[in-house]
C-alpha cells in the first residue's frame, strides 16, 4: 500500500477521525505516518504563531499516541507557515518526506469553511502530486 503517508492534523472532529483512518491503513501496510500540524503567523506585523506553540505541540504528541496505541509507526512535529500557505506546507511536506498518500480531515475549525469541502482540503487537492485521501 503506502509505506510513508503524511497526516494533517488540526483539532476537528473531521481529523480526528482522520488519524483513525491513518493508523488503520499504516497498521495494514506496515507504513508510517508522519504528522504535521500547521500553524500560521502573521508574517508582517509580529511573526507571532494565531496558535500557541503549546497548544500545538501537544495536538501533535496527541495524534502520535493515538497513532502508536493504534500500532502504527509515526513521528511528526509542528510546522510554521505564513497565513493563506497553509495547504502548501502540508504538500511540500509530502514531498519532502517521499509520502505516498496525504491524508487528512474534509473541513477544519474554520468557521469560513465552505459547506462541502474545507478551503485547505481544497487547495491540498489541487496542488498535490500524490493522492489525497479525504476523511468526513
Amino acid at each position: 500500500m503506502f509505506e510513508r503517508m503524511v497526516l494533517a492534523v488540526d483539532r476537528s472532529e473531521h481529523s480526528r477521525r482522520a488519524i483513525a483512518v491513518a493508523a488503520e491503513l499504516a497498521r495494514l501496510s506496515q507504513g508510517e505516518v508522519i504528522v504535521v500540524h500547521v500553524v500560521e503567523h502573521e508574517a508582517i506585523k509580529t511573526r507571532e504563531p494565531v496558535e500557541p506553540p503549546q497548544e500545538a505541540a501537544e495536538l501533535v504528541r496527541e495524534t502520535l499516541e493515538a497513532l502508536r496505541s493504534a500500532g502504527a509507526k509515526a513521528s511528526g512535529e509542528v510546522k510554521l507557515a505564513e497565513i493563506g500557505r497553509t495547504a502548501s506546507v502540508i504538500v511540500e511536506t509530502a514531498t519532502e518526506e517521499g509520502a505516498g498518500l496525504i491524508v487528512m480531515g474534509t473541513r477544519g475549525l474554520s468557521d469560513l469553511a465552505s459547506l462541502v469541502l474545507g478551503s485547505v482540503t481544497h487547495k491540498v487537492l489541487h496542488l498535490a502530486t500524490c493522492p489525497v485521501l479525504v476523511v468526513r
